[in-house]
């Protein structure tokens, strides 16, 4: 079980390291190409969309084969577009080799979600799935800084070449240290996609994308609130971003205790009060320069208590279609990040401020609170129509 769930933390290490170096090494990829920043961006969005459109669809078609099977072939898939896109010439080849990159991020998340649910001991299922997205919070501390020295100084394909490295160890950790476990008892898309048309699992997909989007209200200005409010140098915000990342690591272990101590849902629910507080603290902490380096690990911490709980959360709504709503799951967490960065921008743009988007994050965070709060009640009346109907 340790190897099985070692290689997914593997896949979800290269996983992370993807989608977020390409954040450092902008400026360069921008020179290389020609063209402006703002044009540079559109590739960290062509990777998002890809994990959007990447994770139902891949689950769907993958969902009658072994998992051990369709992890293999998304790590393979993941190698290759990454490889390519290392040795991408022009704007429109890394547009599309990002966009094809993206698309086995979410399935291999939503399914290893659930494959580490049953490899795990009874009652551990929890700590499995931390295990998992533990190899994606290290990336933010190892593989990013890693990736963004390399695409610095030396080529900016350096960097995916990198991450195309880290794709043949998990190629190979997947192959040979996965069980091979059966395929997923389906009774066929029609019937799985029914499944889908349960009111509460809608609604923590909901609570993910709108939750976890007051996260990324604060994490897209990171750069900006360092800098231009709390007045450090350039060269502070790499050393926020390690913070940052090493509150990920300890808020993924901390939330799987929460999910293990409370119901996965109350968990979630307890994590957005927290970062409801922690943004609208940071209103003023930002202002300070020891203040904003100890939200920049706090906020992530909080953030990433929620990663686990809400996967189960999602899990446990998609009764008789785990696999395909574990990957919408991981959809709604790019919209969120979409989301959360484009509505925090609005008021930037509209001349508030930076620390504007902490207010943004906040009501964001807090809208979350209340789909979970109602999440609740949906599973009481459930309950109360089973024991009438039982009765």
């Amino acid at each position: 079980m340790r190897k099985a769930l070692l290689a997914l933390a593997i896949g979800g290490f290269g996983i992370g390291m993807t989608e977020f170096v390409i954040m450092g090494i902008l400026p360069e990829v921008a020179e290389a190409l020609n063209i402006t920043i703002p044009e540079a961006g559109h590739f960290i969005s062509a990777y998002a969309l890809g994990v959007v459109v990447g994770a139902p669809l891949l689950t769907i078609f993958g969902n009658k084969l072994p998992p051990q099977k369709v992890l293999l072939g998304l790590m393979v898939w993941f190698t290759v577009f990454n490889t390519l896109s290392a040795f991408s010439s022009s704007y429109t080849l890394l547009l599309i080799s990002r966009f094809l990159s993206g698309l086995p991020h979410g399935a291999f998340f939503g399914i290893g979600a659930v494959v580490a649910g049953k490899l795990a001991k009874p009652g551990k299922d929890a700590q499995a799935i931390a295990m998992m997205f533990t190899g994606l919070t290290v990336a933010n501390v190892i593989g990013v800084p890693l990736g963004t020295w390399l695409g610095q100084n030396f080529e900016w394909g350096v960097a995916f070449l990198a991450v195309g490295v880290v794709g043949v160890f998990a190629v190979l950790s997947v192959k040979f240290w996965m069980p091979e476990l059966p395929a997923e008892a389906s009774n066929g898309l029609k019937k799985d996609l029914q499944a889908l048309k349960k009111p509460e699992l809608w609604m923590v997909i909901l609570l993910t994308t709108i939750g976890t989007g007051g996260f990324f209200a604060w994490y897209s200005y990171i750069a900006p609130l360092i800098t231009d409010v709390a007045g450090h140098n350039e060269e502070i915000v790499s050393y926020a971003m390690i913070l940052a990342g090493l509150g990920m690591v300890a808020g993924n272990f901390i939330g799987a205790k929460l999910a293990e101590m409370f119901s996965p849902i109350n968990a979630v629910i307890i994590a957005l009060v927290l970062m409801v507080i922690a943004l609208l603290s940071n209103t003023f902490l930002a202002y300070d320069q020891i203040g904003v380096l100890v939200m920049s690990f706090i906020l992530p911490l909080i953030a990433f208590c929620i990663a686990t709980p809400i996967q189960m959360a999602v899990i446990n709504s998609a009764k008789g279609s785990e696999m395909l709503g574990s990957s919408l799951n991981q959809s709604a967490f790019n919209m969120g990040n979409a989301s959360g960065a484009y509505l925090a921008g609005l008021p930037i743009a509209y001349g508030y401020g930076i620390v504007s988007a902490q207010y943004v994050g906040a009501a964001m965070a807090a809208i979350g609170i209340f789909i979970g709060l109602g999440v609740i009640m949906v599973r009481r009346q459930q309950a109360a129509q089973f024991e009438v109907s039982s009765s």
